[in-house]
């Protein structure tokens, strides 16, 4: 469970669009200080794209934006390491047989932990590169499979499911609500398009709870897998209890995962299930959703690789709310990229070393009443620009208050000034190779004679060593190349 110790009381109301109900709504927590969020996590067949890390963005701003008002939150995403079929209508591929396939691996349950391990470190990794605040719980479907059995078996219990030759379906006739999220209207659903077509289903968009099979587990409706949606149900119920604050995910989940989500768990317990469902609009790459099933895809990895930090790609999306869509290009990565490094020039080197203060309060309030505005960010993100600009308002308060936006943003803005100069890449003279210091040395002196053909020169020099140099009214300052 996460929490700020610091973190101000909650002074403004917060404001959340509530997919379900289609308005933006005030949130109340079920439990008084404490949030209980679900994130859909990825099905671990192969690594992650820059539009997986947008969609888990998202929790990490509701997160922040909650402790930043004074809350606590417990969050868990989880891992579907089986049973994700490449069709939302139970067909298809399994998405990680498919990998384990591409990689050479023999089918059995135990390779497929295993082929799936180094997705979820993957994930991880990227996420903690990133600057999200790691859940407090990760959960791997098949470490639940006991659970999600239970569920099925609840369901069919009550008569909200019944058994064919291939599995057990959940029949949505008996929830009248089905749908709820994008307007999903059963009565128009024919088989054929993105449904499969099962003659033993009662209706089209009946869904799998258990799929038959040779390859998986023991339950009373023989050896088989959990379908994908009843995976994050049964998840959410063990880790968060049966009722929980928010549930977020990209899209494209509304549709099928979440309104199967939202039947399983209210037929089960006869209770609503999330008050608040929140989903991000998904980024496109030349125009097209980005995607590891068709292949439209840019890493993390690849964006550092070609100079850029997780951080330019984090202030690109903070640019944009998150139920908004945008076209990434590397063009607008790279202005990102300029604009934060003038915002931490300036941090570090303008501003430096302050004497502590408080936040700026008209600022703060101001802060305050975008992010908690349904998680305003791009009003937040010209708020600090306003900031930056005002005269009147005092060098320490707004380092301060710049500190405080940070903890939101999560820019790399509340470094120690040390490690925010050498994340500019300058570096102390004392730290400099002895070779190179004695150049800046010698060069410092050519300037001080006014030489400037010899400055020219040993500039060239340090330069060639792997390091540049600037003038400032402040001194010479070093950068590695």
């Amino acid at each position: 469970m996460f929490g700020f110790s610091s973190a101000p009381q909650p002074r403004l109301p917060i404001l959340f669009y509530d997919s379900a109900t289609k308005q933006k709504r005030e949130f109340t927590p079920l439990q008084k200080k404490v949030v209980t969020m679900y994130s859909c996590g990825p099905t671990v067949y192969d690594h992650g794209h820059i539009g997986n890390l947008a969609s888990y963005l998202l929790p990490d701003l509701v997160k922040r934006v909650l402790l930043y008002n004074g809350y606590q939150v417990k969050h868990t995403v989880n891992f579907t390491d089986f049973g994700h079929l490449s069709d939302d209508g139970d067909a298809g591929e399994d998405k990680i047989m498919k990998g384990m396939q591409r990689e050479g691996y023999e089918i059995t349950l135990e390779n497929m932990i295993e082929f799936a391990t180094p997705y979820v470190e993957s994930f991880k990794r990227d996420n903690e590169l990133f600057g999200n605040l790691p859940a407090t719980t990760y959960t791997r479907a098949s470490d639940y499979v006991k659970q999600q059995i239970k569920l099925i078996e609840t369901l069919f219990e009550k008569g909200y499911a019944y058994e064919t030759s291939d599995g057990v379906y959940f029949e949505v006739a008996t929830f009248p609500e089905y749908g709820v999220l994008g307007n999903v209207d059963i009565a128009q659903i024919k088989a054929g398009a993105r449904v499969e077509e099962n003659t033993e289903k009662r209706h089209p968009a009946d869904f799998a709870l258990w799929k038959k099979a040779e390859l998986g587990w023991q339950s009373k409706f023989g050896t088989g897998f959990p379908g994908w949606h009843i995976e994050c149900t049964a998840m959410a119920f063990a880790t968060l209890g049966k009722q929980i604050d928010i549930h977020t995910g990209g899209e494209d989940l509304m549709y099928t995962h979440h309104n199967g989500e939202i039947a399983q768990a209210e037929c089960a317990t006869g209770k609503q299930y999330v008050q608040f469902w929140l989903h991000n609009a998904h980024i496109s790459l030349a125009g097209d959703k980005l995607a590891k099933s068709t292949g439209n895809m840019l890493t993390l990895q690849e964006l550092i690789d070609q100079g850029f930090s997780p951080e330019d790609y984090r202030y690109w999306l903070l640019q944009s709310h998150y139920r908004t869509g945008a076209n990434f290009t590397l063009e607008s990565l790279a202005g990102c990229q300029q604009a934060l490094t003038r915002l931490k020039r300036y941090v570090y080197e303008e501003l430096g070393e302050q004497p502590v203060a408080s936040p700026h309060e008209g600022y703060e309030m101001r802060f305050l009443e975008a992010i908690n505005n349904d998680l305003d960010t791009p009003q937040a993100v010209a708020l600090m620009w306003e900031l930056v600009k005002d005269d009147t308002v005092s060098t320490p308060q707004k380092l301060a208050t710049i500190h405080a936006f940070d903890t939101v943003f999560e820019l790399k803005l509340s470094l120690p000034v040390a490690d925010g100069l050498a994340l500019l890449g300058q570096v102390a003279t004392s730290e400099l190779p002895e070779d190179v210091q004695a150049l800046v040395t010698e060069r410092d002196a050519a300037r001080a004679a006014q030489n400037w053909a010899e400055s020219d020169r040993l500039r060239e020099a340090i330069k060639f060593k792997g390091y540049q140099v600037e003038d400032t009214p402040e001194g010479t300052k070093v950068s590695q190349v």
